[in-house]
């Protein structure tokens, strides 16, 4: 049945090879069920409602992807990045309540569902300039590292230079950065599942070392706390806008972009240069974004990780099913989530901070008026502790060199349309 729904034959595959490709995406991404409640946890969220959500989240994501855009062999979980910005930004830094704040995913969620219906979805992905998507992106991977460097302590408050090198003696600092350095080791030796492989080996000298507290691998899964426990009144004022709209553009062009690399390796890029079917990925996920929401987790979206799968054979939503799949099963593992140390966590999350900030290669460093913008959205985030501002920093100086050098007709309505929304966000945030 699964050979005729998924068509093995026509994408040159077969159920072995999907299996594989599902297993070979799912280790490279499932550091998300660890890292994500940890880090809305920090937001207040509770740990274990958040454990759920995500493994639930994850898996249903999956299986919509599988069955309604079984083309694509991709998997989707809550984003890295986004949760940051929820849990420090939102909760802790605006001072939102976790309920307040699965409502602006949620609104952010039906907004994208709703450009993916129309032509806006075309037409938004065409008019934001690459150096910009590219800056924005950076300056997220700058903003998880910033985390991730607190997190592990390898860095601590100072009231005259701000931040400093931190205490470089503790165990668990010292066994985070080996775990950091074991992720690249992987890495460049082609090891799947480098970053869960790190989390968990380093985990275990902590507990041996007795450092650490170890819980326990099995359990039940812990109830869900947060299930449909959104706020849509916050959601729905002004002083909420400039979150929305952030929420929105990451996960909107976050989407896009991983979905063309993956397209990209997947062959799914036509002759004239359209990617088949991105109009029904790109509606899975939004409707992701909803569930993910109501179950009480931040915005799900696409993983770039995917193209693991891809590189593995993956050709079609089988490959979805397995990650849905093996989601499903992390439901009955929160007490071994609950024993990893932050500290090795963070190493996660630095090394993550690395993949964010490839593709600054790609940016056009010969044109300033590209370059600038790009670089001032890149140092915004982590300077400022903040995704949306280092975004809205970005699109006004674009905006305003557009003007001065003469490029106000050639430049798109959605430049000067973020611009001004994003002028308006710093007097009503």
């Amino acid at each position: 049945m699964l050979d005729k729904y998924f068509d093995y034959n026509k994408h040159k595959t077969d159920f072995k090879t999907e299996v594989i490709a599902g297993v070979t995406t799912f280790l490279t991404m499932a550091y998300i069920m660890f890292l994500n409640p940890v880090i809305l946890a920090d937001g207040g969220f509770d740990f274990g409602g958040v454990f759920t959500a995500t493994a639930l989240a994850a898996a249903i994501a999956c299986f919509i992807a599988a069955f309604y855009a079984k083309t694509w062999p991709v998997g989707l979980a809550p984003g890295m990045g986004i949760n940051a910005f929820i849990a420090y930004g939102v909760c802790l830094g605006m001072k939102y309540t976790p309920a307040e704040a699965l409502g602006a995913v949620l609104v952010a969620g039906v907004v994208f569902l709703i450009i993916s219906l129309t032509p806006l979805r075309a037409w938004l992905i065409n008019s934001i300039p690459k150096s910009l998507k590219l800056g924005i992106g950076a300056g997220i991977g700058l903003f998880l590292a910033i985390i991730g460097f607190q997190l592990m302590g390898l860095t601590s408050d100072d009231p005259v230079v701000l931040v400093r090198l931190g205490d470089l003696s503790n165990p668990l600092t010292l066994l985070g950065a080996a775990a950091f350095i074991s992720m690249i080791v992987m890495e460049k030796m082609k090891i799947k599942g480098n970053i869960i492989i790190g989390i968990v080996a380093f985990s275990i000298i902590a507990w041996a070392g007795g450092w650490a507290n170890f819980n326990g691998v099995v359990s039940s899964p812990p109830p869900m706390t947060h299930l449909m426990a959104f706020d849509l009144g916050a959601a729905l004022s002004a002083s909420m806008v400039t979150v929305i709209f952030t929420l929105f553009f990451i996960d909107f062009f976050d989407t896009a972009g991983t979905l063309t690399s993956v397209a990209n390796v997947a062959g799914k890029v036509g002759d004239d240069g359209k990617i088949k079917d991105i109009d029904k990925a790109m509606l899975s996920d939004s409707v992701s974004t909803v569930a993910g929401a109501m179950l009480g987790t931040s915005t799900v979206t696409t993983y770039v990780e995917s193209a693991a799968g891809v590189k593995a054979g993956g050709r079609t939503g089988m490959t979805s099913l397995v990650i849905g799949l093996l989601f499903l099963l992390c439901l009955f593992f929160s007490p071994l989530a609950t024993s990893l140390p932050k500290e090795i966590d963070a190493a996660a999350l630095i090394y993550i901070s690395t993949l964010f900030l490839r593709n600054i290669t790609d940016i056009e460093w010969d044109d300033a008026a590209e370059a600038g913008p790009a670089v001032l959205a890149m140092i915004a985030m982590p300077f400022t502790y903040s995704i949306s501002n280092g975004i809205a920093l970005a699109f006004v100086s674009y905006a305003a060199i557009r003007i001065f050098t003469g490029k106000f007709g050639s430049t798109s309505p959605a430049i000067w349309v973020i611009a001004i929304l994003s002028l308006i966000s710093f007097y009503v945030s």
